[in-house]
């Protein structure tokens, strides 16, 4: 009788106990999660047809599902409720992540204490704190309610236990990666233990219409750490940006399954805790009875919310060969952009042997091309030490011909600065509907923008020893 050949169902597969990635022979690293020595042998389980079974619920046309049992319920901060969409959707999974120190923890514990009510209860639990250490930052920015109740847990089956126990409308979980499950292998944080608890949260969350909020770590890159499934099961991811160094911090949508993704909310953080700001702007800006050089006004979009910032350079005489360039809120690589527009188009040579010093206001960062305008005034204002008319506000994108382009939302941008009292802005051609009383002047080039500065007091350097003498 001839041998049995030895099929691919009886041959020896591998996997990874961190990740569960599967490969046919062994390595001594994970290629998926780069871990060293979690590559294990198990057998290949046998094909298995799975046979059609009982349906739970019957399948309905779309128009007869109630929709009203998905309606959005307030947070209690309206900031947070505008990157939302309006609230906490029943049932509805949110993963907000962060840099160590951002504000995170602060956030949510507001949130918990204001959600809280006699028909909605909260269960903050904790993972990386004691009781007593919530309960200090509680008493500091007054976030107690009788119906907000607290644990420190960091096992899931001991979370789950507690969900029967208070039947919360609200589950807040500090951090995601703190918490493990004894029935899977790994440390807690890791691929195996965040996916296991994020999906029996999210189960959970599902079954009991009860909305979730979670707390991630981030990379030292700023990603979301842990597997990148993570991301796709839950229901909305949130970013909390900030510089902690400032008192502004953003909350910026990256994905929503019930609203838009391109809203920001704002919030001003303080000794006393953290609140919303409706109209950050003032953060942005420097109030001066009169002009000073090397400072522009922009207006630059946040999401769909319009914010005044205020760009500041400042260039001094050179002590070394190679000048120093300095930014701060800025992306390096434009203002040296707009450098180089300026020499070349604007014909002011006196940037290229001086220090350069460029900065925002508020810590706000500006990133968008819409900004350029006002980055290559400030610049030319300071080299020539010469200050931009009183109330004026530029908006456009520069490319490297001179040429000013436009940008989207103008109309926006423009209602924005007028509601703060500004009257002059210096835009691309064709902006579109103007506000009543707002002088505009359309500019094409940086030749146009540059016609700004006083002629009187406006002072450039020669472009060579030839033009000196």
């Amino acid at each position: 009788m001839a041998a049995r050949t030895k099929t691919t169902k009886d041959r020896p597969s591998y996997r990874c106990t961190e990740c569960g990635w599967q490969t046919a022979k062994w390595l001594g690293r994970c290629p998926e999660c780069q871990a060293w020595g979690t590559i294990e042998e198990y057998g290949a389980s046998a094909v298995r047809t799975t046979t059609p079974g009982r349906v739970t619920t019957s399948a309905v046309p779309i128009g007869q599902v109630d929709g009203r049992q998905a309606t959005a319920r307030s947070t209690g901060v309206p900031e947070l409720d505008r990157v939302l969409g309006g609230g906490l959707v029943p049932g509805a999974v949110v993963l907000l992540a962060g840099e160590p120190g951002v504000g995170k923890s602060t956030l949510l514990l507001d949130v918990a204490a204001k959600a809280a009510s006699d028909e909605h209860r909260t269960l903050y639990v904790t993972g990386e704190e004691s009781a007593s250490q919530v309960r200090l930052r509680a008493d500091r920015i007054k976030a107690i309610d009788d119906h907000l109740y607290l644990a420190a847990e960091t096992d899931l089956a001991a979370v789950l236990g507690h969900l029967d126990a208070v039947k919360p409308s609200l589950l807040i979980l500090d951090s995601v990666q703190t918490v493990a499950s004894p029935e899977i292998d790994g440390a807690p944080g890791g691929m195996a233990q965040v996916r296991e608890v994020a999906g029996a949260l999210i189960r959970a969350s599902k079954d009991r219409g009860m909305s979730t909020l979670l707390v991630g770590h981030v990379t030292k890159d700023g990603a979301i750490a842990g597997p990148r499934l993570l991301e796709h099961l839950v229901d909305v991811v949130l970013h909390f940006e900030g510089d902690r160094h400032a008192r502004l911090r953003l909350v910026r949508g990256v994905k929503n399954r019930y609203g838009a993704t391109d809203e920001v909310g704002c919030f001003e953080l303080h000794d006393e805790g953290i609140t919303g700001l409706a109209d950050p702007s003032g953060l942005f800006l420097t109030r001066r009875d009169e002009p000073v050089p090397g400072t522009c006004l922009t207006v630059t979009l946040e999401g769909r919310r319009p914010l005044v910032a205020e760009v500041q350079a400042l260039t001094v005489d050179s002590q070394i060969p190679s000048p120093r360039r300095t930014t701060s809120g800025l992306e390096t690589s434009r203002v040296s952009m707009m450098l180089a527009v300026l020499e070349q188009r604007g014909r002011i040579s006196a940037l290229g042997k001086r220090d350069i010093y460029s900065a925002t206001v508020g810590g706000v960062k500006l990133s968008e091309p819409a900004a350029d305008l006002a980055i290559a005034l400030a610049l030319a204002s300071a080299a020539s030490d010469t200050p931009l008319p009183k109330n004026l506000v530029a908006i456009g994108e520069v490319g490297l011909a001179g040429e000013v382009r436009r940008v989207t939302g103008v109309q926006r941008r423009l209602a924005e600065a007028h509601r703060l009292g500004f009257t002059h802005a210096l835009v691309p051609t064709d902006p579109g509907k103007v506000p009543p009383g707002m002088k505009v002047l359309e500019v094409a080039d940086m030749g146009d923008a540059l016609r700004v500065l006083p002629r009187s007091r406006r002072r450039e350097a020669p472009r060579d020893e030839e033009d000196r003498r």
